[in-house]
């Protein structure tokens, strides 16, 4: 017994929204009245792997023009980064390269 309505025909949306192609993310930290120049070059090599020297003019970018772009890459990421620079008591944010 075939009592059912006809299947609907169900279409595909269409999508308005605009692909933007993928651009990196970066990183960026920014300078604080609360941590040690010190620790702060040490977050650095811990967590990017940077030379003692990167770090050290990382952290200079961030003390004496108060930011620096320490990461870049994909979303997914630059959240990351993000987030483990939070752990160790940095300010940090990430944006659209420019």
């Amino acid at each position: 017994m075939s009592g059912g309505a006809a299947p609907a025909q169900v279409r595909r949306p269409i999508s308005e929204e605009v692909v933007e192609p993928d651009v990196p993310w970066i990183v960026i930290v920014w300078n604080d009245p609360i941590n040690l120049m010190s620790y702060v070059t040490f977050v650095f090599q811990k967590l990017f792997g940077y030379s003692h020297e990167k770090a050290t003019k990382l952290m200079l970018d961030v003390h004496q023009k108060g930011r620096a772009i320490v990461s870049s890459g994909s979303r997914e990421r630059a959240e990351l980064d993000v987030f483990r620079l939070h752990e160790h008591g940095l300010w940090a944010t990430m944006e659209h390269e420019a």
